[in-house]
């Protein structure tokens, strides 16, 4: 029996949750189970631990990038492989799969406060806020929601914070991997800046191809490296 009550580590409602990830799922189900859409290395997602795994990838959309990652990992644990054409992994999708965010950006609509149900770990960016450049501190309860996060389950992180590919490699994304540990697994996402709008929801061109690609896990020894030696190696990865 279904435990309508049950909450997750952020005190959301995990049916919701898995309302929200079926609704998503099967409005943008058409694009992705489409033949321009390539999956690749899928095969790299069986077997992961349940707990404490980073997913790195480049940025390109706001929204669009999660939602890939959204479908991709749920039909594989579900077991297909390089594919989402059947979409019966949104029935009873991943719940402890989250996805790093910016709060500025998902606080704009409700369509953006409902895909933070999704799994959004809401951070306030020590160095931008509202297009423009800021120096801040980082809030002490971000490192903690993403400590919590990855001791319940997935985490996806954009370590270049924007979808500007020529800015650098920021050092939240290290810390994250030096003080937690986690399994890394980068992601190579391309070709989405062309199928969709950059900060909306709106598919802009059907004809274009596009892909996503799962990487092997990194060698653990990344997280006995120091802070400056994980970002480059971030950034030799992302870029």
């Amino acid at each position: 029996m279904i435990n309508v009550l049950k909450k997750n580590i952020f005190g959301q409602s995990i049916i919701f949750k898995r309302l929200i990830i079926g609704i998503v799922g099967l409005l943008t189900h058409r694009i992705f189970s489409s033949n321009k859409f390539e999956i690749k290395g899928s095969n790299n997602l069986i077997n992961l631990p349940e707990s404490n795994v980073l997913f790195v990838s480049n940025h390109q959309t706001y929204f669009y990038d999660v939602i890939a990652m959204l479908h991709v990992f749920n039909s594989t644990v579900k077991g297909r492989i390089d594919t989402v054409r059947r979409p019966k992994y949104l029935i009873s999708p991943k719940t402890n799969l989250y996805f790093i965010a910016s709060l500025e950006t998902m606080k704009k609509s409700l369509i953006t406060k409902l895909l933070t149900y999704a799994g959004a770990i809401l951070i306030k960016r020590s160095w931008r806020d509202s297009g423009e450049s800021v120096s801040r501190n980082i809030r002490t309860e971000d490192p903690s929601k993403i400590k919590l996060a990855l001791k319940d389950g997935w985490v996806i992180t954009f370590p270049k914070g924007t979808t500007d590919n020529t800015k650098p490699v920021r050092k939240g994304s290290a810390y994250i991997i030096k003080d937690n540990k986690p399994l890394v697994v980068p992601v190579k996402i391309s070709g989405f800046n062309s199928v969709f709008q950059k900060k909306g929801l709106k598919v802009i061109n059907r004809d274009k191809k596009f892909s996503i690609e799962i990487m092997k896990p990194l060698n653990k020894n990344i997280t006995n490296s120091s802070i400056d030696k994980i970002t480059i190696d971030l950034e030799n990865i992302i870029n």
